[in-house]
């Protein structure tokens, strides 16, 4: 069985998707739909912008969306039997298996860049990486913070990303390290993504979901919130919802769609890191990219 995945947030790269544009008539329509979509010139800052233009949520989230999509929509053996993205990637995954349309899907990916960087503003935040230590560990230090600090990222084992204030994330670094963390890095992230900081940017994407017309599904797709597949369009809006507060459960993801079939996980947008993750928590797992 075939598994595409998406990435998220972090893997774009100045130049992402120009070749695309630049030799597949199909692309080259999509992206200028985009264009017009979203009211600005995204290509522009996608193909010669600069790091920092890239690294602004309301750019990235389209970018790392769009150049995802629009790889899978112009490859003519595009057929996954299962889907699955890293946060934002969830997104790019239910276009992908044709749940959402790809405008209604750019659509809801800015709505929702936009919410969540006027939730970073509300309150600076940020997010940490984790390596080398048990999650539990890891869990049990930020329930023991007195600020807002939580497990984001269930990236795979000894990877666990965090999300919280900016006091919160700096008592934690120094605590994981004293427990024994082989690295505690802060990332250059907008804000706390996938924690409670994120409430009014869930609020007011909850309600751009609902107006979204869904389509039934035409493969599972295995959803951050809890790992597990589903095909029911009721649930996977309700999880689509509550990702934005709640931990990407990656590793469970993973092995959920190994277990049912997958042996085959082929990641789709820019980028490797998925791959890598992949490997990492199904070594038998084989990994490409599209």
């Amino acid at each position: 069985m075939k598994a595409y995945i998406f990435p998220g947030q972090g893997a774009q790269f100045t130049g992402m998707g120009k070749d695309l544009y630049d030799t597949q008539p199909k692309a080259k329509d999509l992206f200028e739909k985009a264009n017009e979509i979203l009211g600005f010139r995204i290509t522009d800052i996608m193909f010669s912008g600069t790091a920092e233009d890239l690294k602004q949520t309301k750019v990235t989230q389209p970018a790392v969306f769009l150049h995802s999509v629009i790889t899978a929509l112009v490859n003519q053996n595009f057929a996954p039997d299962q889907v699955a993205g890293h946060s934002l990637g969830e997104f790019s995954a239910l276009v992908a298996n044709k749940t959402l349309s790809f405008d209604d899907g750019l659509v809801l990916v800015y709505k929702r860049a936009m919410a969540m960087q006027k939730a970073c503003e509300l309150n600076p935040s940020t997010m940490a990486a984790i390596l080398g230590l048990d999650d539990h560990v890891v869990e049990e230090i930020c329930s023991s913070i007195n600020e807002v600090v939580v497990a984001a990222n269930y990236n795979c084992p000894g990877q666990l990303v965090i999300s919280g204030s900016l006091k919160g994330i700096e008592i934690a670094c120094e605590k994981l390290k004293t427990a024994g963390a082989k690295r505690a890095l802060p990332l250059q992230v907008g804000g706390a993504f996938h924690s409670p900081l994120m409430e009014p940017a869930k609020l007011e994407l909850e309600e751009a979901i609902k107006s979204t017309f869904f389509s039934a599904p035409t493969c599972p797709i295995f959803q951050n919130v809890n790992g597990l597949s589903s095909m029911e369009i009721g649930i996977i809006k309700q999880n689509l919802i509550d990702q934005l507060t709640s931990p990407v459960r990656w590793t469970e993801s993973i092995q959920n769609m190994t277990s049912t079939g997958a042996v085959e996980f082929i990641e789709c947008g820019p980028g490797k890191v998925l791959q890598g993750l992949v490997k990492k928590i199904s070594p038998q797992a084989q990994v490409s990219s599209l």
